[in-house]
């Protein structure tokens, strides 16, 4: 404004000065005058700012629902999600029940996935699925209409169709040459595979931005079920933890955690209403039912306190049909699910509110003493991180193995569940038959006082 009010001022004074010579006026007003005028149309030019203009945003926009303050989850095959007919009666059973979230397969224990990922790397294990559908993101956007929130189970180490692919990264026979299998002739990926964890972690993000809100990872563990004499580990046994199989699952928790982290790895899309301050998924890993209640690895690398501090939810499946006989001084175990159920995440919990553990782990730090001579002696415990029970989800039981789960015995493991202060649950029926039965209708107050139960 400054620039353009000095020139006219100066204008309007030439006008008075030259008014008393009408023949010089005209002379001046045609050259000297248009030439001033010139200049300061010029310098309008030069000084004129153009307007800033908000960039438009064109990323393709992933409207998530945010976490529920209790999860209630159900699970689903990729088949079911494949199955218009089936996976809306799902629909409906959460619709009319205390049910507000769904975990669905996008790898399962086939190894191949269950929609056409962006990832090229991926595009065999789609193009060779065992089911799946290619209107994912429809079937998720279905979901989040109805306020579902909707997780991807991630089968992790266990997979058949990449092992014998890569048998430099798979669990081999004592051979050394032979890909090994398991009792049921499925094969494994060795957990310090490293460029299996990039794998992963490209299927991870995929899933992340075609709408799922939480990616769960399982088999997330060294295998178990098989001639375990015969098996051989290339990547473990070369690598910087050797057979240490807790430490090698800790540097793959640790790096999935990093990775997934990352923001820069969904900015090719809008992510709306994650309800946390990042534009990152919530995750979540499934362990062994008894790594709640046990202090070693099981043999499989799981630990309970090394896995905690890489994922938002620890999901320990604490069927009751898979404790042995006699577990807690009981008899069959699938006679007392709520005791079972109570135990394993009542320990759970303890574990979780400690502050030391006799484990040891990347976080943890070695807790000493000093005697009076002083000598600083080890005491067998480490200072770790200190979780609460909302760390914890339930795999809550709702099929027939050793016993038959009926709406009383799924009903006992959620309040089992709550007794222990874990207030999320996911249930699981590999039949995705559920027992309507065992769940509270819509917006009915829940019983969450401790059970009294006899013996």
């Amino acid at each position: 404004m400054h620039k353009l009010g000095t020139p006219l001022i100066l204008a309007a004074s030439a006008f008075v000065v030259l008014s008393f010579a009408p023949v010089t006026f005209f002379d001046v007003e045609s050259e000297e005058v248009s030439h001033f005028t010139e200049n300061v149309e010029s310098e309008i030019e030069v000084q004129e700012v153009p307007l800033e203009v908000e960039p438009v945003d064109t990323r393709t926009l992933i409207s998530h629902v945010s976490l529920p303050p209790q999860v209630k989850a159900i699970y689903m095959t990729s088949c079911v999600a494949g199955t218009p007919s089936f996976r809306q009666r799902l629909v409906e059973l959460i619709r009319s029940t205390e049910i507000n979230s769904v975990i669905i397969d996008v790898k399962d224990y086939s190894g191949t996935i269950s929609f056409p990922a962006q990832s090229e790397a991926w595009s065999s294990a789609w193009q060779n699925a065992r089911c799946g559908t290619r209107d994912m993101p429809q079937l998720i956007e279905m979901l989040h209409d109805n306020n579902i929130f909707v997780i991807a189970r991630i089968t992790v180490f266990q997979d058949p169709f990449y092992a014998p692919k890569h048998p430099e990264l798979a669990v081999l026979r004592a051979d050394q040459e032979t890909v090994w299998t398991d009792h049921k002739g499925l094969s494994f990926i060795d957990v310090a595979s490293k460029p299996y964890w990039d794998h992963i972690i490209e299927l991870s993000v995929d899933s992340y931005n075609i709408g799922f809100d939480e990616l769960n990872f399982d088999y997330v563990r060294y295998p178990s079920d098989g001639n375990m004499a015969d098996t051989y580990y290339p990547q473990s046994v070369a690598g910087e933890y050797g057979m240490d199989r807790q430490a090698n699952l800790e540097a793959f928790f640790k790096y999935l955690n990093e990775q997934l982290s990352d923001e820069s790895k969904y900015s090719d899309y809008k992510h709306e209403n994650t309800g946390r301050a990042s534009t990152t998924p919530y995750t979540s890993a499934d362990l062994f039912g008894m790594t709640t209640t046990n202090y070693d690895d099981l043999s499989i690398g799981q630990v309970q306190d090394r896995t905690a501090p890489y994922f938002d939810f620890v999901a320990p499946m604490v069927y009751p049909s898979h404790y042995p006989d006699n577990f807690l001084g009981l008899g069959n175990p699938n006679d007392f699910p709520y005791q079972i159920v109570n135990h394993a995440m009542q320990s759970g919990v303890d574990r979780m509110l400690s502050s030391t553990t006799p484990m040891q782990g990347f976080l943890h730090t070695p807790v000493t003493v000093t005697n009076a001579s002083g000598t600083v002696i080890q005491t067998g415990k480490f200072n770790k991180p200190v979780y609460t029970a909302d760390k914890f989800r339930t795999w809550i039981q709702d099929f027939d193995y050793g016993g038959h789960y009926d709406a009383a015995d799924v009903r006992a493991q959620i309040q089992a569940s709550y007794d222990a202060g874990v207030m999320s649950w996911m249930i699981w029926a590999p039949s995705n038959i559920y027992t309507k039965a065992a769940l509270l209708e819509p917006g009915v107050l829940e019983v969450v006082t401790k059970t009294e139960v006899t013996e």
